[in-house]
């Protein structure tokens, strides 16, 4: 008998879609409780041990939508899986509504919420709904004063520390203080002028020594240190219409970054392999081999990596599992996707 293929489910109901890849998410996980013996390929030959779930922790995975409907979820509720797996469904939002960002915080943190028009708010973390894995967000209007065709693009742990670096689409860049987000600033606060530099694609955390990295959605990036970007923010990298930034980082020699693409896939470079220009302003070289690249963040060989898709499925698997890289690659596989695209990821 021959075997039976997968359907296309591209045709049905987004509802009975849904619940079909429920369904195949719970397989997924008996599966991984009772794995078969792995089989090497060329790309991956063999994986370290699965890491042990960890204990309890105030640790909270926040999951919120452009428009403004989020949960929080103790982060040891999210079980790892190895790298390549379907994940489960996480936050239930209406159909029209998908995932936009993740977000990693202690739960007595305030969180800085950051909009398309550069637009900043502090909120406790802890007003936000707590709930299990699966389970319905809040809309977040009363505590965010949204205007028409403003959407939620990033959210942080305030941190008493160090500095924010903030990116728009069109690769301006600016460096703010960390005294610039505290507990005085006024709720909506501009961080610049979105109407002139164009809409907010990503912000990061940084330290007062780091070099900045931007990467854009086909793979580009630059490096260049700190010092050279305007007090009040300049040119960072030059984008085009169809390669928007997506994503900025604060790196040094030994950093690792995570990079991760609408496919699932994803890599890890080391960046003592990708020089700093002397200058900030230009065009970038080649990072990842994609067109589709939708963030990147700081790793360690200890962090677990937690990757969200547009219908709403996450996965948190081990860096560990993740090849070291030198070189521009294509990635390899971190989520099985079906019909589906990866939105967002966080790094614990």
């Amino acid at each position: 008998m021959s075997p039976v293929s997968r359907p296309n489910l591209n045709d049905l109901a987004p509802d009975v879609r849904a619940y079909i890849e429920y369904l195949e998410s719970q397989l997924e996980e008996r599966r991984q409780r009772h794995p078969a013996p792995p089989a090497e390929s060329e790309e991956e030959m063999e994986l370290p041990p699965l890491v042990p779930d960890e204990k309890p922790t105030s640790i909270h995975l926040f999951t919120i939508t452009e428009n403004g409907i989020g949960k929080r979820t103790a982060r040891h509720l999210y079980q790892r899986q190895r790298r390549g797996g379907m994940g489960i469904f996480d936050l239930d939002a209406p159909n029209d509504t998908a995932p936009a960002l993740l977000a990693l915080a202690e739960e007595n943190q305030h969180l800085l919420i950051f909009t398309s028009q550069a637009r900043t708010f502090r909120i406790p973390a802890a007003s936000i709904l707590s709930g299990p894995v699966r389970s319905r967000g809040q809309q977040l209007s009363e505590k965010l004063t949204l205007n028409p065709e403003e959407t939620i693009i990033a959210a942080l742990p305030a941190v008493a520390a160090g500095a924010y670096l903030l990116v728009s689409c069109n690769g301006f860049v600016r460096y703010l203080r960390h005294h610039v987000f505290g507990e005085y600033m006024r709720p909506g606060t501009a961080m610049y002028d979105a109407h002139k530099y164009g809409p907010l694609a990503a912000v990061c955390h940084t330290t007062d020594t780091s070099d900045v990295l931007i990467v854009s959605q086909h793979g580009r990036a630059i490096r260049f240190a700190q010092k050279l970007i305007p007090v009040q923010g300049g040119p960072g990298m030059r984008s085009e219409a169809d390669d928007p930034i997506v994503s900025i980082v604060g790196v040094d020699d030994d950093s690792l970054v995570f990079l991760a693409d609408a496919n699932g896939r994803g890599t890890i470079r080391r960046m003592n392999s990708f020089t700093a220009n002397k200058s900030a302003g230009g065009g970038g070289k080649n990072i990842m081999n994609s067109n589709e690249v939708i963030g990147a963040a700081l790793v360690t060989p200890d962090s677990d990596i937690f990757l969200i898709s547009h219908l709403s499925k996450i996965i948190r698997f081990a860096a560990a599992e993740i090849p070291i890289k030198e070189g521009v690659v294509q990635g390899v596989n971190c989520m099985s996707l079906r019909a589906d695209r990866v939105v967002a990821l966080a790094v614990t």
